[in-house]
């Protein structure tokens, strides 16, 4: 480990919001997510990117997906797109993404894409395009993976660092072949050494997921200290992803978005397990939970 690398524990202060505030400038996210089997994802992330401050969402999908996504959610607006046979973006979509973008602050772009071919192209061809800032989760990921991660030094700059929010089986996707470390389960230290060393290496914000989850960009990490077993769950990365990117919507630099997002991801994931228990807890308990974190967090910054 780096000798100059900064420890960080304290966390970005949350602040009151002006009595004049209106929606575009709590910030404007657009979320490509979704396919046939994985409607799921898209209306996990994009709802906990509301609950999490974001002004608008718009989720971009595969075209007879979008009334889905409308009707089990009226806060989020959509865009349908090019796709597939099977249900997925096809590779025609990057245009008409990047139109139907283009007023966005951030692009979310991943949960429950599907690895189908022309998706994973679509968003390769997509992604140095892209002009507003980047979270990058799930298929997304696997892309990149896909793509031997070269995509990533093509990822314009302009609006800070990509961010990219891995567990442990898509980290070992980015990481390919040539990684012959310990296991990404084998403990803090080694987790935190292989996040940096990734950041470092491409130039992005890394959330490596887990127990204690990892935040890096490189120069500097934090390592989580809220959660529990009980977000063992399908949806929880989804809803962690969200979280991300509606702090960076409200101008947040990636490294504050990234560790808020977590910080209160686990929290609202404890206020659940603390209600319930942690056997029966899911997803979209953790989603409404998201809000009382988010205040208990700005009354801290507040009295501090």
């Amino acid at each position: 480990m780096a000798d100059d690398l900064e420890i960080v524990t304290a966390l970005p202060p949350l602040e009151k919001r002006s009595a004049t505030m209106h929606k575009g400038e709590a910030g404007r996210l657009f979320c490509l997510a979704g396919s046939v089997g994985m409607v799921g994802a898209a209306a996990l992330a994009s709802r906990a990117a509301l609950r999490c401050g974001a002004g608008l969402v718009r989720v971009g999908m595969p075209w007879r997906l979008a009334a889905v996504v409308a009707g089990r959610d009226p806060n989020v607006m959509t865009s349908a797109l090019p796709e597939t046979e099977d249900g997925t973006i096809s590779a025609m979509s990057p245009a008409k993404i990047l139109k139907a973008a283009e007023a966005s602050d951030v692009m979310l772009i991943g949960p429950g894409l599907s690895q189908h071919p022309q998706t994973v192209q679509a968003v390769i061809n997509l992604l140095p395009q892209v002009k507003a800032k980047v979270v990058i989760d799930a298929d997304g990921l696997n892309a990149v993976a896909h793509d031997k991660c070269e995509v990533l030094k093509n990822i314009p700059h302009d609006n800070g660092l990509p961010i990219l929010t891995p567990h442990p089986g898509e980290m070992l996707r980015l990481l390919g072949k040539e990684y012959d470390g310990a296991s990404l389960k084998a403990g803090d230290d080694h987790r935190r050494d292989v996040a940096v060393a990734f950041a470092r290496k491409y130039g992005v914000v890394l959330v490596l997921k887990g127990f204690h989850t990892v935040v890096t960009d490189g120069a500097r990490v934090y390592v989580n200290q809220t959660g529990n077993p009980g977000m063992a769950k399908a949806g929880v990365g989804d809803v962690l992803c969200g979280a991300i990117a509606a702090f960076r919507c409200q101008g947040y630099d990636s490294f504050e978005a990234a560790t808020l997002g977590v910080y209160l991801h686990g929290l609202a994931g404890d206020l659940v397990c603390a209600k319930m228990g942690e056997i029966g807890m899911i997803a979209t308990d953790i989603i409404e939970e998201l809000p009382e974190a988010a205040r208990r967090h700005q009354e801290q910054s507040e009295s501090a």
